[in-house]
């Protein structure tokens, strides 16, 4: 497997060129990506838009995927640059998380519970010609709808909160249009919000001044959601 120059770089992965068609996603520190592996390939034969999943080459460590390269630009990158709006940028991503809890679980028991994301914001949506794909399945899980709704809301928030982040009033006014969404689909109950928190609280990746803005971002998202 021959690795090309790097097209991406996130908070805990790296994205290498391999060819036209594919791309090499490796996790830093150590990270295990075998457990999206299942995943993503159930959502794909399910219908929905995640990248396509390509032969892991025997060299492949378990930090790595092959996967579909993805002509287009982000989300968010959209969303700065004025072509797409935060109204249609709301309505999207909700419908993106309706369509996943459209999903039954795969190994749950519970018919309650689908198909999480649990970090699905603007930065992980790719807008390509055949429409939106969603990335970045790291922290896939199943559960109960609710807690993806939660969680995709608190991102925002942060956001939203941050006196230092020049997306702020973005974030806000996004967040504000999405919750309706969010409402409609069946909510943001308080205990999947304390969950949610509690995650970002213990995410590793996150800096201390991110963590100080969560109980500012729960209050938003609560006030937001009465």
């Amino acid at each position: 497997m021959r690795i090309g120059q790097m097209l991406g770089s996130g908070r805990s992965a790296d994205v290498y060129e391999l060819d036209e068609q594919w791309v090499l996603r490796r996790y830093r520190d150590g990270l295990d990506a075998t457990h999206e592996l299942p995943v993503m390939a159930y959502l794909s034969a399910s219908g929905y838009p995640v990248p396509r999943l390509g032969l892991q080459p025997p060299s492949a460590g378990p930090g790595d995927l092959v996967l579909q390269r993805l002509t287009g630009p982000t989300m968010l990158e959209s969303l700065l640059s004025g072509d797409i709006g935060g109204a249609e940028c709301s309505a999207l991503l909700a419908r993106l998380l309706a369509e996943l809890h459209t999903v039954p679980a795969r190994l749950s028991p519970d018919p309650e519970d689908r198909i999480l994301h649990l970090d699905l914001h603007p930065d992980n949506v790719m807008l390509t010609a055949d429409g939106p794909v969603v990335i970045d399945w790291s922290n896939t899980e199943e559960g109960p709808p609710a807690l993806d709704r939660a969680m995709s809301a608190l991102i925002l928030a942060q956001v939203a909160v941050d006196p230092d982040n020049a997306a702020a009033a973005g974030g806000r006014a996004l967040l504000t249009a999405l919750v309706p969404h969010l409402m409609a689909e069946g909510g943001i109950p308080a205990c999947h919000l304390a969950d949610v928190a509690a995650r970002r609280a213990a995410n590793p990746t996150m800096s201390p001044a991110e963590r100080d803005l969560i109980g500012e971002a729960v209050a938003l998202v609560t006030a937001l959601s009465r």
